[in-house]
């Protein structure tokens, strides 16, 4: 069995345009299996922030990214409804 090491490591957070940024260093790009050009998803929990690379889905025919989007979107909003039409 294999442990993975645990490493910190720090950036600073810098001015880019009129927003704020910071760089990822290439050891970490390279855990993540990141590259130039690839999305990432930032997955926000009780005070943590993941970095995950944004899978890339292969949608059935017919099926676009902005309908999946607006679905998700309707289920989150009416997420509390569906889960009391389940206990009925």
């Amino acid at each position: 069995m294999t442990l993975a090491v645990v490493k910190d490591v720090e950036r600073k957070v810098t001015k880019i345009g009129n927003s704020l940024g910071v760089t990822l260093p290439q050891e970490v790009l390279e855990h993540l299996g990141i590259g130039q050009g690839d999305e990432v998803r930032f997955d926000l929990s009780d005070g943590y922030v993941t970095i995950k690379k944004k899978s890339n889905i292969k949608l059935p025919r017919g099926i676009d990214e902005e309908f999946l989007e607006q679905m998700n979107d309707m289920i989150n909003e009416y997420d509390q409804t569906f889960k009391g039409l389940k206990d009925r």
